[in-house]
């Protein structure tokens, strides 16, 4: 019998990256869109960790379905670890990814930290049927803070973030390279080994 994955998202972007990460093994992924009648779960926690365990356990106890969530975010050395948590309300719900990254710049220049240090973070929470919690795992894409930004892939600070042995931001470089390096792709290999193992002995 083919066990079934909630992925707790309705974007098809990141149920496909999962599905190729898993390759061949029976495991049917499904996302929030194939559950309508869901309601979207507010990010409270004040760490990575919390957020992602919230939003993995709401949405299984939610559906049934044992449930894969993640948070990520931006941390800025100069700026304490800002804006973290708050990387997709930075400048407030409406602000645009590009007023962000202009906020983000300001930020960073009236600090007077000539420091540009920063990381992408994801952690990924996995909550069984019954929503309890079962493993945490973290992936990170250490670089630094680009002075303006540059390309047009990706999304919201993709323009401005310069990966470890890279000279391009995520925003110019091949989907290809960014999906192999990025933090939600690290935390993913992370977490495969228990996805294949959990689910490999579980009916």
């Amino acid at each position: 019998m083919t066990k079934k994955l909630l992925i707790a998202t309705r974007n098809r972007g990141k149920v496909l990256e999962v599905e190729s990460l898993l390759g061949a093994f029976p495991l049917r992924l499904c996302s929030l869109a194939d559950f309508p009648a869901t309601v979207d779960v507010e990010e409270t926690g004040s760490t990575f960790e919390e957020n992602s365990a919230l939003k993995a356990q709401a949405y299984a106890a939610q559906t049934g379905y044992s449930t894969l969530a993640d948070d990520s975010g931006l941390e800025v050395e100069a700026l304490g670890g800002a804006p973290g948590v708050f990387s997709a309300r930075y400048g407030g719900p409406e602000a645009t990814d590009a007023e962000r990254i202009d906020l983000l710049l300001g930020a960073l220049k009236r600090s007077g930290d000539a420091n540009r240090r920063a990381r992408f973070v994801c952690v990924i929470a996995i909550a069984d049927s019954q929503a309890k919690l079962l493993e945490l795992f973290t992936g990170t894409c250490e670089g630094h803070i680009a002075h303006e930004p540059r390309g047009s892939g990706g999304f919201g600070y993709d323009p401005v973030f310069v990966p470890d042995g890279y000279r391009q931001t995520f925003g110019e470089l091949p989907s290809e390279i960014k999906q192999r390096i990025s933090h939600r792709a690290r935390a993913l290999q992370a977490a495969l080994p228990f996805l294949l193992s959990h689910f490999g002995t579980q009916a």
